[in-house]
């Protein structure tokens, strides 16, 4: 089995300000991944639940899932400025490419739609043209979670929170996209993107 560490990075901006917000998504998976993970690491007594420091400008927790060390990270640098925070942590963390996955929001696919990559453009997204910028590649994992096309201004939208109903279905989209992470993780990027590119 491939030990490597896993980095995996969900975008967001930190404050409560902007917890729910379309933008944030990012920030939710990687919050259901560090609980999902509390879950089976505080089962075996021997094992310390996993708990969160500040590495990097990033809120990070470290564990083992599948026998594998696995970084979970939240850049605090504001979306725009995610690149600095994860070419810090990959640097830091030694980190190979390809053993990275970036989760992010993505207006041009449907809400619930989930698409995960093994390299590719930033497609408009602010916090992947930073850390593109900052990596100076393309080639690196992504898990991209769509919130719809936008209804007016693009910024306004992406920091409004979901409406009820949008919420039902991004919750659900929350836990395949764990799923998703999972696979990536237990298995490869292959798997996981013939196992989940789909509705």
């Amino acid at each position: 089995m491939d030990k490597k560490v896993k980095l995996i990075v969900g975008l967001g901006n930190p404050g409560m300000r902007y917890e729910h917000t379309k933008h944030n998504i990012g920030f939710r998976v990687i919050d259901a991944l560090y609980e999902e993970f509390c879950r089976h690491a505080s089962a075996p007594k021997n094992q310390k639940r996993p708990t969160h420091t500040s590495i990097c400008k990033s809120l990070v927790m470290q564990t083992t899932r599948h026998e594998i060390p696995i970084i979970l990270a939240k850049p605090m640098t504001y979306m725009n400025n995610s690149g600095t925070a994860v070419a810090a942590l990959v640097q830091r963390f030694e980190i190979a490419l390809p053993e990275l996955c970036v989760v992010y929001d993505d207006v041009h696919l449907d809400i619930g739609v989930l698409r995960m990559r093994r390299k590719g453009s930033d497609g408009g997204q602010k916090g992947m043209k930073s850390i593109i910028h900052h990596l100076g590649t393309t080639e690196f994992p992504r898990l991209r979670i769509g919130i719809g096309e936008p209804v007016g201004n693009l910024v306004d939208y992406v920091l409004t929170d979901f409406s009820e109903d949008e919420e039902i279905e991004i919750s659900h989209t929350i836990h395949r996209a764990v799923d998703a992470i999972e696979t990536f993780i237990k298995d490869d990027i292959l798997t996981a993107m013939n196992q989940f590119n789909r509705r």
